[in-house]
Parts: structure tokens; sequence; C-alpha cells
């Protein structure tokens, strides 16, 4: 990118209508603070594919974005962070995380019901393994299928009948101007979100100083703080286990024995067997300064409890 304030500051985003909502709102930042930018749609192939997120993986989501940056089709993307692979490229740079949207999870459900009020046998649907785990975890007798779609879709297949509820993450929903639809917001006692969930990452290339000094302006520390403890448990699972994970962390203000108010982070997470057989739940808290430590603490105290045996069981 130039160094012109007259350049236009491409911004890469898919092409979904959440995607352009998100990547909108930092375009409309940028407006508000005077700098001139635009959105460029770029097609990936998870946009292209009908198979289960499963079966493809989240990465396709942010693959094509990063690429336009690195050949300089786009200046910069903004990313759902949940979609990012948790392994460095060094090619880019995450420039700010701006505040992040509710984490939690939500459910659609028909007839305005709660997640408690569904019959046994019901139908529910989601495109995460993660949510499907713990769904089946609470021991209501549900019946879980997949999901694709935009969320307009998936809407529609509880109002169409075909479905008895959907759970998806809220902050899409709130995004979109949907959150009359919500039935219940799903509590991390109940369902834990997915690491990152919520929270957007504006990347541009490691070398473009300039931009991402301009786009560091609409970091939010305290998120920026959270998804890292998140991921970093995540990055660390991963290596050892791959079981469904769910993760949420927070900056909360507590106060020492002399009455004085401090920050710290506390970071709550699972790992659960994909049939629900079992969760394993972990917790603890740190400094803010010191976040993907915390992460990688909470991670071994989930292998201590058993999160490696419980992957293990899965593969026999």
């Amino acid at each position: 990118m130039a160094d012109s304030d007259d350049e236009v500051i491409r911004i890469g985003t898919r092409g979904s209508l959440l995607a352009t909502t998100q990547a909108g709102t930092i375009r409309d930042e940028l407006l508000g603070r005077g700098h001139r930018a635009e959105l460029v749609i770029v097609s990936t192939e998870g946009d292209r594919s009908a198979k289960p997120v499963v079966e493809i993986g989240v990465g396709v989501f942010t693959a094509a974005l990063r690429e336009a940056i690195a050949d300089g089709r786009v200046d910069m993307a903004v990313h759902s962070y949940k979609d990012l692979p948790t392994a460095d490229d060094a090619r880019f740079v995450i420039a700010a995380v701006p505040l992040r949207a509710d984490p939690r999870d939500a459910l659609v459900a028909r007839d305005g019901l709660v997640l408690g009020e569904l019959p046994a046998g019901s139908v529910i649907g989601t495109s995460s393994v993660r949510r499907a785990a713990q769904l089946r975890a609470l021991g209501l007798g549900l019946e879980i299928r997949p999901l694709r779609g935009n969320l307009d879709t998936r809407l529609n297949r509880v109002s169409s009948g075909d479905l008895d509820a959907i759970v998806v993450a809220r902050a899409g929903l709130a995004r979109l101007g949907r959150l009359g639809d919500v039935t219940e917001t799903l509590e991390p006692v109940q369902m834990l979100p997915a690491p990152a969930q919520g929270a957007l990452a504006v990347e541009c290339r490691a070398g473009d100083t300039g931009l991402a000094a301009l786009l560091g302006q609409l970091d939010d520390p305290d998120t920026r703080a959270a998804v890292t403890a998140e991921r970093a448990l995540l990055a660390e699972l991963e290596a050892g286990c791959s079981a469904p994970v769910g993760a949420t962390a927070e900056v909360v203000e507590s106060i020492d024995d002399d009455g004085r108010v401090f920050e710290e982070l506390s970071l709550r997470a699972c790992v659960a067997a994909a049939d629900g057989s079992d969760v394993i739940r972990a917790s603890g808290v740190g400094t803010p300064g010191r976040s993907a430590e915390l992460g990688l603490a909470v991670a071994a105290e989930l292998f201590e409890l058993g999160a490696r045996e419980l992957m293990s069981k899965e593969q026999e």
C-alpha cells in the first residue's frame, strides 16, 4: 500500500452477508477517521463447497483472503478470528483485534422454546463438532444434524419446520440484526464457545508498517488478551488432542486485600468427547499481559485431567 493519504485501502472479505457486514464495520471505522477504504470480495473454497465444515476445514475461509493480501490484490483482510489457523504466518500481522461481540452461542428454536423445553428426539442443526459434542453431553436426548449455508438459510430451516432448532454464534445474529430470532443465549456452563468466537482479526502484510500502525488504532487490548489466551490453549491442545475444544476468557476487575482494584484475565475451557460421553473442564486466572501463558497453563491442566486419553478413546 502506498503511503499517500489519497490511497484507497482495499479490504478483502468473503462475499457472504455476514462477512461483508463484519468487514463493513472496519471500513466504516476507517472512513470515520478520514481514510478512504473499500471492500473487495474474495471468493474462497469454503464458499464454493457444500461439504460440512468439519470435512473441508475452517482454514479454507481464510487462505484465499491471505493469498489476496500476499499478492497485492488487497491491502488487508477482516477475518472471523476463530476461522484463522492457530499457527502464525510470518507474512502477516494481526494489526487489530477490535472490541469483541458477545462470544456465546445462541439457540433459535421453534415456538420460542429454550433448550430445556425441547422434547427428547428434537432435531437440532449445527455446523460445529464442538457444539454437537456439548449438546450431546447435556443428556437431553436430542438428535444432532449437520448444518451448512448462510445465516438466513439456517434460520429458515427452523421456520420451515425442517429442524426443531439450530445453534449458531450469537455474534453473527447480532451483526445482522437478527437477535429477535434468539430463543435462548447459551451460558458457558451449558456450552463453552469456540476460542475467539465473536472476535474479528484485522490483518495486513507484516512489512506494511504504516497500515499496521493505522489499523492498530482499532485494537481493543482486553479483547486481544482474551483471544490470545483462548488461541494459545487451542494451539496447545491441537498439538496433542483433536477432540472438540471450547474456551472463553475475559478481563475482569478484582480487589486485593488492601482494597485496590486490579485487572485479571479469567479463562474457562473444556475438551469434549464427540459422542458427548465425557467433558473435561478446567479454568485459570492470570494477568492480561501474560495471556498466552494462561492459555498454556489451562491446556496443561486439561491434559492432566485426561484430554489425551479422551481423544485416544475416540480413535479406538
